[in-house]
């Protein structure tokens, strides 16, 4: 069992910082509380101010009270507040609340027995005012508005920075250091990349023994530059990296460094490095560092104070300011080398740049041999068949196939995943789900398998061509139908022998439309891209034309914002269209006199792919050599009939209604 299995039940340390949320929850209830008591007191004092009093002069006051309006009266300082039995202009026993206010102490004896004395028979009562609840009632509407500042702000950007202090912890790094015994991931869970496997083995090896390095007067490198397209496995080599090497292991993505704080990220990029230093020796891994690394000076903005050059140059500073005995390296990880700035590539900070690439046949089988080990898989599963069938797939679309297809047989309640799982899983992780119960109109049903028929007629006879894999007309993703080729070996080059024999087989769908229909469809958008950007390459990138010569006619890139430029004449242009134009008539003529060679053959296919929906690449070749097919159909199945029951394809009119508008949704790349 792996070391990482052993320790796997061990509870990570407790972060006792005193940012921690445990030590913070007393003082976060009793904030709560004095911010709800406040909230409360606000509404009561509101409440009172809502009281509204009607505003009486004292000689109203008197003539009211001589007419035996007043209902009772409340004695207050300088002022009294009472209620009338009616109002003026208003209903009869409705009371009218008033206030008036006196100059003079109403305690006079002779004002309260000329209350008492009034003819409505006067409730009299004192209210004392006490100088602390004026003093109160004036202050908190000021000490509502200071508690929710600090409440919803500060406390905000404490908590962001998840330490001691206000301000000084926002710029606080945020960082996960992880040890080997909180990572399950080691080395051996690492295929298809076997050289950038060494070279980052030679990091570990490093910070175990560096004298065993420096012995020669060579230094630990400072800095690992992951170079790779997404789903690679350059964060799987960083996790490795943290599974082997007994050091700490400090991950961050390059989003955490800015915020919409000015300094934070600098702050952050200083903070994590001083810790790295302290923990030494230790591994900084950077994830996605083009989120901060981008070349300076090349944004629209058009000046001002940039955060992610500050951040940027934080880093430059840091990684250039290491000595050679601190035994901290970098590792960062990007897909977009091209963007990064140059001071921040150059050696003495990322002294080397691993390049992880798309695996071969022989990576591909590895990485699925890895994935496969959580699944249970059929004793007639053949995985290198599978490596041999997903071309310029990546490590997480190939785990991605294993999980898809023991999902697929979980579904069916199988025992275990099948070939047939594997394959269904692979197209539906490149082309997308097949929607078996999508009704397509039976006019245009033929014009697919027409068009199919035709793709499948000339990748099988095109000797250069990739093999043909299987052919459905099963809508699968934008897609009405598919033609799969199955590539015997990885290509690095593409010769011209291969060139024309692709760009036959793309042109082969609509061609079989036009003779076999007599009318073109628009399922052939997606076809007519692809061969005109093969042409267009063949002239201008690979020197294949004779009447352009070896010249490259490409577009220059360069520049701070990546414009593309022409290099060449408008007259140079125009010929340009022209060869291209050229070779993909070439290609189309050849192909219709391929197709119309073998016209029986097409048909046929076409007639079996509306019994059958999908044929695989040997049904195709007995097809063609003029053999019958006696599988069941799916509908015989179901009614329980056998083999035998299966008669012959039904025929197809050459021609469909031209009143029925032809469709058959676009066609994948082959190959």
């Amino acid at each position: 069992m792996p070391d990482g299995d052993q320790q796997s039940n061990k509870k990570p340390p407790v972060d006792k910082r005193p940012g921690d949320p445990n030590m913070k929850m007393s003082r976060g209830v009793m904030s709560w509380l004095l911010f709800v008591g406040l909230a409360i007191m606000l509404v009561v004092l509101l409440n009172t101010g809502m009281d509204q009093r009607k505003k009486v002069t004292l000689s109203e006051f008197y003539t009211h009270l001589e007419n035996g309006d007043v209902k009772n009266v409340v004695l207050r300082e300088r002022s009294i507040r009472g209620e009338l039995n009616s109002a003026q202009g208003g209903a009869p026993g409705e009371p009218t609340k008033f206030e008036v206010a006196v100059p003079f102490n109403y305690s006079d004896a002779d004002f309260v027995e000329k209350l008492r004395s009034s003819p409505g028979g006067i409730e009299i009562d004192v209210e004392e005012d006490s100088m602390l609840t004026a003093v109160l009632i004036s202050l908190l509407p000021w000490l509502l508005i200071f508690a929710f500042i600090w409440f919803v702000v500060f406390r905000q950007l404490r908590g962001a920075g998840g330490g001691p202090g206000m301000f000084g912890n926002f710029g606080r790094s945020r960082h996960r250091v992880t040890t080997k015994e909180h990572t399950s991931v080691t080395f051996d869970d690492v295929a298809g990349i076997t050289e950038a496997k060494e070279e980052v083995q030679e990091l570990v090896e490093f910070l175990k023994n560096p004298k065993k390095f420096q012995r020669l007067g060579g230094r630990i490198p400072r800095g690992v530059l992951l170079v790779g397209m997404p789903g690679c496995g350059k964060t799987l080599l960083a996790k490795a990296i943290a599974g082997e090497a007994e050091v700490p292991f400090f991950s961050i993505s390059g989003s955490d460094f800015v915020e919409m704080f000015v300094g934070v990220g600098a702050s952050r990029v200083r903070d994590l490095f001083k810790q790295a230093k302290e923990n030494s020796p230790c591994i900084i891994f950077l994830d996605e560092i083009d989120a901060v690394g981008r070349r300076r000076g090349a944004s629209f903005g058009g000046g001002g104070h940039d955060e992610r050059e500050q951040t940027l140059n934080a880093i430059l500073v840091e990684m250039d300011g290491f000595n050679t005995s601190d035994q901290v390296i970098v590792i960062a990880a990007t897909n977009r080398v091209d963007v990064l700035d140059p001071a921040l590539i150059r050696p003495g900070r990322f002294d080397r740049q691993v390049h992880v690439p798309p695996s071969d046949v022989q990576g591909r089988y590895e990485i699925l041999k890895v994935h496969a080990r959580k699944v249970k898989l059929g004793p007639m599963v053949d995985l290198r068949r599978l490596a041999r069938g997903t071309p310029t797939f990546s490590g997480a679309d190939l785990a991605a196939i294993i999980n898809e297809a023991a999902l697929i047989a979980t579904m069916q309640n199988k025992e275990y995943v099948e070939q047939d799982d594997l394959d269904e899983a692979r197209d539906k992780i490149r082309w997308g789900r097949a929607q078996k119960s999508r009704k397509v109109d039976e006019r245009d049903q033929q014009v697919v398998a027409y068009h199919e028929a035709g793709h499948a007629i000339v990748q099988t006879l095109e000797t250069e061509a990739d093999p043909l894999h299987k052919v459905s007309i099963l809508p699968r993703g934008p897609m009405g139908g598919a033609t799969f080729s199955l590539p015997e070996r990885d290509r690095l080059v593409y010769t011209l022998s291969y060139l024309k024999a692709t760009l036959k087989v793309t042109l082969g769908g609509r061609v079989a439309e036009e003779v076999y229909c007599g009318e073109i469809s628009s399922g052939a958008a997606s076809d007519i891209q692809q061969a005109t950007e093969i042409a267009r390459n063949m002239v201008t990138q690979w020197g294949m034309s004779e009447a352009l010569g070896f010249v490259s006619y490409g577009e220059d890139r360069g520049g701070a914002f990546d414009l593309g430029t022409k290099n060449y004449s408008d007259e140079t242009a125009a010929k340009i269209d022209e060869e291209v134009k050229r070779i993909v008539d070439e290609a189309y003529a050849d192909t219709k006199r391929l197709i119309v060679e073998h016209r029986a053959g097409g048909q046929a296919i076409a007639d079996n792919l509306l019994k059958y929906e999908t044929l695989s690449g040997d049904e195709v070749n007995a097809l063609l050599r003029g053999e019958t097919l006696d599988r069941p159909t799916i509908s015989d199945l179901l009614d329980g009939a056998g083999p035998t029951a299966v008669g012959k394809a039904r025929p197809i009119p050459a021609k469909p209604d031209p009143e029925v508008g032809l469709g058959g949704g676009e066609l994948p790349q082959p190959g």
